[in-house]
């Protein structure tokens, strides 16, 4: 059995996720944080993909969440690794610079970027024994263009492109590749606050983004055949952004 944990797995972009990789044959982790039912719901379409999971419910901001609960699973699971991990779980919480909270300035931050941290690095060691891993991380076309009104967003996902990059040279040479994938505007709770009719007029493709365009390129990074692909950034924004 091979084993994927994808944080922020219980809807939209994340959901799709979990579903593609179950039709690929793995176990799939769908962490959560404050939506149980959600996350039910995701777990019930990866059984109905002929696959199993299970879930795990932490808050990636709080290293102590992410620790305890993955070293609980790992006890209950002795000798199996986690193979693949999407770093999907984020929040946005959008203001003007001048108008901007420090709260939130740094929930947005602690969520997206020391998330992608904290998860990481507990599972890296493991890949690099094993000496296989995939790590696939979900940024935003806004830490690669800036989008106004997200100064705390676009830092966040800078970041982590920024990291993915670097992370991908500290450990390919023991077959773990670290990438990203940057959706533009994609229908989800996300952008389920976005003028949708006003914005697909400056996409290309005149249209926002499906979930699962955005998880077949994360199952392609997951699999086999992307495996001299590392410390790439995959932009699916429908040619807003190239």
């Amino acid at each position: 059995m091979k084993y994927a944990l994808v944080t922020g797995g219980s809807r939209g972009i994340g959901r799709a996720i979990c579903t593609r990789l179950a039709e690929m044959g793995y176990y799939v982790l769908i962490n959560y944080n404050s939506s149980p039912a959600e996350a039910e719901n995701t777990l019930k379409l990866v059984k109905e993909k002929g696959s199993d999971g299970e879930l795990l419910q932490f808050d990636v901001s709080s290293q102590e969440e992410v620790e305890r609960s993955i070293s609980y699973w790992q006890m209950k699971n002795e000798g199996k690794v986690i193979q693949v991990l999407v770093n999907n779980a984020g929040i946005r919480k959008d203001a003007l610079v001048m108008w901007m909270k420090n709260e939130e300035w740094h929930d947005v931050l602690r969520t997206n970027l020391d998330g992608f941290f904290y998860t990481t690095r507990f599972l890296i060691k493991d890949m690099l024994i094993s000496k296989f891993g995939r790590i696939i991380n979900v940024v935003s076309l806004s830490g690669l263009k800036g989008l106004p009104g997200q100064a705390n967003y676009s830092a966040a996902k800078a970041g982590v492109i920024g990291s993915t990059k670097a992370l991908a040279q500290e450990v390919a040479k023991k077959n773990v590749t670290v990438n990203a994938v940057a959706p533009g505007f994609i229908k989800s709770d996300m952008t389920k606050d976005l003028d949708e009719a006003q914005l697909k007029s400056m996409i290309p493709m005149n249209r926002f983004g499906k979930p699962e365009e955005v998880a077949s390129v994360v199952a392609f990074l997951a699999s086999e055949e992307a495996s001299y692909i590392t410390g790439a950034v995959i932009n699916v924004n429908g040619g807003l952004y190239t």
